[in-house]
């Protein structure tokens, strides 16, 4: 059977353009240019899904939605918005509708939102687009900036390979996500997917980690171990902050590699393992290997694409979408029921240049979903953590000066000036930089500067 579609739109060329390509994509079409028009329709004949702006001339698409609803029709129903009326399109979400797009349209997009909220079948594909209010697999919303779009485009098209690939990117950008995605979008998607954290293994239990090890073969071996290359096997392995290895870890893990081989420690039996690999890193590994701390043919090995995670400060359009997003989830956490954010936060939100990236944000919204007292968040909610501090003239960095570390000379210096210049505060100190708060401990202790 034909797909129906119903679109709810007054601009006329625009809903024209839809309805003949939509027609050339195998759906039956019909549009209406208010919500007078659209209720007679839907009166006189179902649809499989219903596409309406948001603005119309007699009401908006929310009230339409509304209506539907009283009726207990779930047909999937997507609305269609600007940037600027995102939030609306967010309280959309929460009252019933499928999904939403924001314009212009991007075809392809509209296209496969259309398909998946068609294919579960209507009620089902409400109930659960509903519970999700938009996110992906795994919690996790994609953004619909040009960044973010340039990055899944190239997720899309290496995941099917086997290829290795290498995430860069800044400390809570959402590296471990980018690699959830490739392993679902594979033809591994059925098989395990393990993640190591390579920063909090300790030295002398890495290979015990990775390889496995039988019972008695060191001490506080006390039973066998599965290491992670077996877990693994058939799937996907995630090695997050792969530059924290130590240089003989990476000798072993490039042999694994090599040779798609394993021995568990304390055992003479050799175990094939076909795992995938990808790895993560928010440090220059160019920049590691020239210092000897990062072998050249493993960085190599795991390097046959690269990703680079863009920061939430060069996504802009994507803040107001992760903000709600994350505040969905602090309310279902927290037993709360905020609506949103009240046009100052909102602002306050997209002036910011969140050093954190998503995981900041995130934290942020937690808190002030926590603290608020009214049905929206408001600035004062979001704390002072927002309202970056002014530098003064001494303070200031200067142009050519890059908080970034990159070699052992200016480092110690630049960690200084980072910490005056946060007031001792090693989180944001750690973000200026560059590098996780993890990673700031071990330099401060590396040369000896007073914690």
């Amino acid at each position: 059977m034909i797909p129906s579609i119903l679109i709810v739109e007054d601009d006329l060329t625009f809903s024209t353009m839809l309805k003949t390509w939509l027609g050339k994509k195998g759906f039956e079409v019909e549009t209406a240019s208010t919500q007078a028009k659209a209720r007679k329709l839907l009166g006189t004949r179902s649809f499989d899904l219903i596409l309406s702006d948001l603005r119309l001339p007699d009401k908006d698409g929310m009230s339409l939605l509304s209506w539907l609803r009283e009726q207990q029709n779930e047909v999937p129903f997507i609305i269609m918005t600007s940037y600027a009326e995102i939030q609306s399109a967010v309280r959309a979400m929460k009252e019933g509708a499928t999904d939403y797009i924001s314009k212009p349209i991007q075809p392809d997009e509209l296209l496969k939102k259309i398909k998946e909220a068609i294919q579960p079948g209507p009620t089902e594909a409400a109930t659960e687009k509903k519970k999700n209010a938009s996110q992906t697999t795994h919690s996790f919303l994609e953004g619909e900036s040009e960044e973010a779009r340039k990055l899944y485009n190239y997720v899309s098209l290496v995941a099917p390979t086997q290829m290795s690939v290498l995430i860069n990117g800044a400390s809570g950008t959402g590296k471990e996500y980018v690699a959830h995605r490739i392993h679902q979008l594979s033809k591994r998607a059925d098989k395990p997917f393990i993640a190591i954290d390579c920063g909090s293994i300790p030295k002398d239990l890495a290979a015990s980690e990775f390889f496995g090890h039988v019972k008695g073969s060191f001490t506080g071996a006390l039973s066998d171990k599965v290491g992670a290359f077996e877990e693994a096997n058939g799937g996907t392995l995630f090695l997050d902050e792969i530059g924290n290895l130590s240089y003989e870890v990476q000798v072993q893990l490039l042999r694994a590699l090599q040779e798609r081989r394993i021995r568990r420690i304390g055992s003479t039996k050799e175990i094939e393992v076909d795992v995938r690999l990808i790895s993560a890193t928010n440090e220059n590994l160019k920049e590691a290997i020239a210092k000897g701390n990062f072998r050249e043919d493993l960085y190599h090995r795991i390097n046959e694409f690269t990703l680079q995670m863009p920061a939430l400060k060069d996504r802009p359009e994507d803040i107001l979408l992760f903000a709600n997003f994350f505040l969905d989830q602090a309310n279902r956490e927290l037993d709360r029921s905020l609506i949103g954010f009240d046009a100052e936060a909102s602002e306050a939100l997209q002036k910011y240049s969140w050093p954190g990236n998503l995981r900041q944000l995130k934290n942020v919204v937690k808190r002030a979903t926590l603290l608020a007292q009214g049905e929206f968040i408001t600035a004062k909610d979001l704390g002072e953590e927002i309202h970056e501090r002014k530098l003064t003239e001494d303070d200031r960095v200067k142009p050519e000066e890059s908080f970034m570390l990159h070699d052992e000379e200016t480092e110690k210096h630049r960690i200084l000036k980072a910490l005056q210049q946060t007031g001792n505060n090693k989180s944001k100190a750690a973000a200026l930089l560059g590098i996780d708060r993890k990673t700031l401990y071990n330099k401060l202790k590396l040369y000896q500067i007073p914690q």
